[in-house]
C-alpha cells in the first residue's frame, strides 16, 4: 500500500479520457481499515425508514460497517439512534432484528435502557459498593453523533462533522422523491427481508448496481427465460420486463458531488409497473416531471458509500455492508406504498422475487461473479482494471439536455443508447472513496 498518496489508486485524467482503478482497492487490507475509520466513520450511511419504526418505542437493529445501531422511536415519538452496545462491557443490548419495546435490557449483566437510550436499571445498584465518582458517569446508550431524515429514509453518522444531509444527497433527492414519494401515505419495505453475504469486496457491488455492460453475459439464462417468457411459457406471474426490447432504449448517466452517481433508461413497457393503475392519482400529486420519471424511466441511483435504490425490474433498496475486505453482506428490500392493493403487492413480489431473491435469475449470477473477481484480484498482478472507460468519449460537463430537464444540477452526464452500457457511472463514488481517504491520512476535515 502507497500510503503517501493515496490518489495513486484511481488514475482519474479527465483531459485525457482516463480513468482507471487499481486492482488494490479490492484486496489491500490496510486499504480496507482505512475505509472504515474515514469513510463509514466519517459519512452519512442509511439507516431504515422511518416506516419501520412508525409506532412509539418501535425499534429495529443495523450496522455503519462494524458498528451495531439501535434505531428506536421513543415514547414521545423522536427518532434516535444509538450503539447498540452496552456502556457495562459492551454487550449487544438488542439482539433482535425489529420489533416494540419500552425498554432494551444487555443479556450479560442486565443494565437497562429505554426507547430514548436512557439508563433505567443498573442491576443490584444499591449492593455494588461502586466509587464515589459512578453517579458523575454518564451511563446512557451512546448516541450517534447525527441522525436526519429525508422523505422517510434515516441517515446517520458516527462523526459530528458532517453537512446537512439535504446538502450530502443534493440533486440526487429527485431520484429519492421518485421512488418515496409513489405512494400517497408513504413507503415501507414488504414484510421479509433478503440477507446473504458474499466473499468479496463492497465496492464490487458499489460498481455492480450501476453496471450497464454486465447484463447480456453474465445474466444469459435470464435471457433464455425471458425468450421462453415471450413465447407463452414459464412463470407468466412475474409480469418481468422484456430486456430484449431496451437495447435500443434512450439511457444514460448523471454523475452527482459528494460520491453519488445514477442511472437512467426509457421504460420500454411503462404498463408492467405496479404504479400503472394509480398514475393519474401519482400525477395529481407529485406533478407530471416526477409522474413521467416514476412510469416511464428506469433508474438506479447509488447513495455513497453503501446504499442503492433501483426501479428498473422492481423497486428496492439494498445495502451492502463491509466485514473484511473480502467478506461483505448485502440487505435488499422491495420498497412499496403503505397501503397498496393486495393484487399489486402480488405483482410487486413476483417481479422483486424474479430478479432479486437469492433463488432468482440475477442474484446468484451476481454473487458467484464478484467471488470470481476477488480471487482472481488477490492471486494475479493485475495492476489497473480497465472496467471504467466505457463511455469515457462521451462525457457531457455539467447538466445535458436530459438533466437540465429534471431540473439537476449535475457534475457529468453521459447519454446515448442502452447499448453504449456505459462505464461513466462508477466515476463518482470512486472519485470520493479517494478524496475521503486523502483528508483523513491527510489530518484534514473530511467535509471541509
Amino acid at each position: 500500500m502507497i500510503l503517501n498518496d493515496i490518489r495513486l489508486y484511481v488514475d482519474d485524467r479527465p483531459d485525457e479520457e482516463i480513468f482507471r482503478v487499481h486492482h488494490g482497492v479490492f484486496t489491500d487490507p490496510e486499504l480496507f481499515e482505512l475505509e472504515i475509520k474515514y469513510i463509514f466513520g466519517r459519512t452519512w450511511v442509511f439507516l431504515g425508514l422511518e416506516s419501520q419504526i412508525r409506532k412509539p418505542n418501535d425499534f429495529i437493529t443495523t450496522w455503519i460497517a462494524r458498528t451495531p445501531i439501535l434505531l428506536t422511536r421513543d415514547a414521545g415519538g423522536k427518532v434516535n439512534a444509538f450503539v447498540n452496545a452496552c456502556r457495562h462491557k459492551g454487550s449487544t443490548v438488542c439482539r433482535s432484528d425489529q420489533g416494540n419495546s419500552k425498554f432494551h435490557t444487555c443479556a450479560y449483566h442486565g443494565w437497562a435502557y429505554d426507547a430514548a437510550g436512557r439508563i433505567v436499571d443498573i442491576k443490584d445498584r444499591p449492593m455494588g459498593r461502586y466509587g464515589r465518582n459512578f453517579d458523575s458517569l454518564d451511563h446512557n446508550l451512546l448516541p450517534l453523533a447525527r441522525v436526519q431524515s429525508y422523505k422517510g429514509m434515516i441517515f446517520g453518522s458516527l462523526s459530528p462533522d458532517v453537512p446537512e444531509l439535504g446538502e450530502f444527497l443534493g440533486d440526487l433527492r429527485f431520484y429519492i422523491d421518485c421512488a418515496m414519494e409513489q405512494g400517497p401515505e408513504g413507503m415501507e419495505f414488504v414484510p421479509g427481508r433478503t440477507r446473504y453475504t458474499y466473499e468479496a469486496n463492497w465496492k464490487l457491488q458499489m460498481d455492480n448496481g450501476l453496471d450497464f455492460y454486465h447484463l447480456t453475459s453474465t445474466h444469459t439464462s435470464f435471457l433464455d427465460v425471458q425468450a421462453r417468457r415471450r413465447l407463452g411459457e414459464g412463470n407468466l406471474e412475474a409480469r418481468q420486463f422484456d430486456w430484449q426490447r431496451r437495447m435500443a432504449q434512450e439511457a444514460g448517466t448523471f454523475q452527482f458531488a459528494n460520491g453519488h452517481s445514477a442511472t437512467w433508461m426509457r421504460q420500454a413497457e411503462p404498463t408492467k409497473r405496479p404504479i400503472y393503475p394509480l398514475i393519474d392519482e401519482i400525477r395529481a400529486r407529485v406533478g407530471e416531471l416526477k409522474a413521467d420519471w416514476m412510469l416511464n424511466m428506469m433508474r438506479n441511483a447509488t447513495v455513497f458509500p453503501n446504499m442503492q435504490m433501483a426501479d428498473s425490474t422492481s423497486l428496492l433498496i439494498r445495502t451492502f455492508r463491509p466485514i473484511t475486505v473480502d467478506r461483505t453482506e448485502m440487505s435488499v428490500h422491495c420498497l412499496a406504498p403503505i397501503g397498496e392493493s393486495v393484487e399489486r403487492r402480488a405483482w410487486r413480489l413476483r417481479q422483486f422475487e424474479d430478479f432479486f431473491n437469492p433463488s432468482g435469475l440475477a442474484t446468484p449470477d451476481d454473487t458467484v461473479v464478484y467471488e470470481d473477481c476477488q480471487r482472481s484480484l488477490k492471486s494475479q498482478p493485475l495492476g489497473w482494471l480497465q472496467g471504467y472507460e466505457r463511455g469515457l468519449d462521451a462525457i457531457t460537463p455539467g447538466s445535458d439536455a436530459m438533466a437540465k430537464s429534471a431540473g439537476l444540477s449535475t457534475v457529468n452526464c453521459v447519454a446515448g443508447t442502452f447499448e453504449m452500457q456505459n462505464e461513466v457511472c462508477f466515476h463518482p463514488p470512486h472519485r470520493e472513496w479517494v478524496r475521503l481517504m486523502a483528508a483523513g491520512i491527510e489530518g484534514r476535515k473530511a467535509y471541509p
